[in-house]
């Protein structure tokens, strides 16, 4: 091919690579809906999403069901949860095992792929089990707030469901989350609106923690990491996600339709598909983020 052509097309090719690049980056951190208006009820919350790419996510329907979804407006009944019980934080292992925090009950509930449902752990200290993170090596470890005196707990609850009092006395315990080298664990308070950076070693256990950071307004609510080790955060009544860097420094804001987000999760394709459950609509949107979520291949999103 004569030089001249090449260029041409080598021309024509680099421009094309940078339309599509330029459009991959327009389409990031714009916030849509995924599963529309009340298919959930209020309590809608927990999203994780399976080795199968399959979203769940609480109160489908009603409260203590869990629902999953395959696409965009594709949602129908999971399971029922045992009477009395209701789900919040929702996570799954490498083996396809999912974990609830069911907080009327007081438990962590364990389903196997078969959705028999067992009590992983009880503890008549708990308060009320409110959202779970899980360590690469299987590790839980539940939040655990007394809304009603501003206080909460985190607990360490081994794959057998021995459970272990990592910190008490602390503010409302809400979000929850593993770094991607698994050597820190992410707390925040809600009314507090502080986030906690506890130091992690390889048996579950925490040091003494840090002020990661603190916002003046709104609440604070479900944590999740990409696998930069971004921590995003939903603010409960700003309408945003909140992504900070491992640093803690705030890198952007991700504005949502609606204003109550409650929990988040990684999942799509390539794990960049960021779904947030949002309470008062129960509903659940959606945004592309430039990063894939930590454990994406981990399969424990």
């Amino acid at each position: 091919m004569p030089i001249r052509h090449v260029m041409i097309v080598g021309a024509a090719l680099s421009l094309l690579a940078s339309c599509t690049a330029h459009q991959n980056t327009t389409n990031l951190y714009q916030a849509q809906d995924w599963v529309t208006d009340g298919v959930f009820t209020d309590g809608v919350e927990g999203p994780a999403v399976d080795r199968n790419g399959v979203l769940y996510a609480v109160n489908f329907a009603q409260q203590g069901t869990i629902g999953q979804v395959s696409g965009h407006d594709k949602a129908n009944l999971y399971l029922t949860l045992p009477k009395g019980s209701i789900g919040n934080g929702i996570r799954f292992d490498p083996q396809g095992n999912m974990y609830i925090a069911d907080y009327t009950g007081h438990n962590v509930l364990k389903v196997l792929p078969d959705k028999s449902v067992t009590v992983l752990a009880h503890n008549p200290h708990m308060h009320q089990p409110n959202d779970l993170a899980i360590s690469d090596s299987g590790i839980l470890f539940a939040s655990d707030p007394d809304w009603q005196n501003s206080q909460g707990q985190v607990w360490r609850i081994s794959a057998d469901g021995q459970t272990q009092l990592l910190r008490a006395n602390m503010g409302t315990t809400n979000g929850i989350e593993v770094s991607p080298d698994n050597r820190t664990l992410y707390v925040n308070e809600s009314v507090q609106r502080r986030i906690w950076a506890f130091p992690l070693d390889e048996q579950g256990m925490t040091g003494t923690p840090e002020l990661f950071y603190e916002f003046t307004e709104h609440g604070l609510d479900g944590m999740r990491c990409d696998e930069n080790g971004n921590l995003y955060v939903a603010r409960y009544g700003a309408g945003e996600v909140a992504i900070l860097s491992p640093q803690g420094q705030l890198l952007r804001k991700v504005a949502l339709k609606g204003k109550y987000p409650t929990n988040i999760a990684f999942g799509g394709k390539d794990g960049r598909q960021v779904f947030v459950t949002m309470q008062k609509r129960g509903a659940i949107e959606t945004f592309i983020s430039q990063y894939a979520g930590r454990a994406f291949n981990r399969h424990t999103l």
